[in-house]
């Protein structure tokens, strides 16, 4: 299922910032040690199991998937030629919800989420409420409506320090963000090794 509880929890556990947001960086920053009273004393070597795992929770949480959902974009991008990790990343940043994140319109992916489903967003033209919608090069995704003028949005874009990757092209009134390719492994910036992640669904 998808995580509801605290995000920060999560992220203090995991060992990273997952959700990539100030809030959980500031936490790891000051505790970074896995929450609960014995946080600062666990000692001993995960076990290599235990390792894939950890990486496996960290995209599927970074991303917002429920485990079944995960399971089968793996399946996927193995079925599909290339490495089957960086197919893997590719599909899970080419999902609408992450194209409004990354475009910086939206400060979590999980806002992000919210915004596509309430139908704030434009794809080629078309309302979508479908956050899983996986995007191709040459598709363009807008501010449909008075979107663009919502105090929450027009926040987002004056205070987010958000460099838009180079696979995707905004423009100039930061209205609309287009596909321009599809992202290569070098573009994509996730805390987590997708390889592990392939060698814990080998097993």
């Amino acid at each position: 299922m998808r995580h509801t509880g605290p995000k920060v929890k999560l992220s203090r556990r995991l060992g990273v910032n997952v959700f990539e947001n100030e809030k959980g960086a500031r936490a790891l920053e000051k505790r970074p040690y896995p929450p609960g009273m014995h946080g600062t004393r666990r000692t001993g070597r995960p076990s290599d199991y235990a390792l894939q795992l950890r990486e496996k929770q960290k995209l599927r949480f970074a991303y917002g998937l429920h485990e079944r959902q995960f399971r089968n974009l793996y399946e996927e991008a193995q079925r599909h030629e290339g490495v089957t990790g960086h197919n893997l990343l590719r599909f899970l940043e080419l999902r609408l919800d992450n194209v409004v994140f990354r475009a910086g319109w939206a400060r979590t992916r999980p806002q992000a989420r919210q915004f596509v489903s309430h139908g704030l967003l434009l794809l080629n033209g078309r309302r979508v409420t479908i956050p899983s919608i996986r995007l191709r090069a040459g598709d363009e995704v807008t501010l449909g409506g008075t979107a663009d003028s919502m105090i929450v949005i027009r926040h987002n874009l004056d205070t987010l320090d958000v460099i838009v990757p180079a696979w995707l092209e905004a423009g100039a009134d930061r209205r609309q963000v287009r596909v321009v390719a599809e992202p290569i492994r070098e573009q994509i910036q996730v805390p987590a090794n997708e390889m592990m992640v392939v060698e814990l669904y080998s097993r």
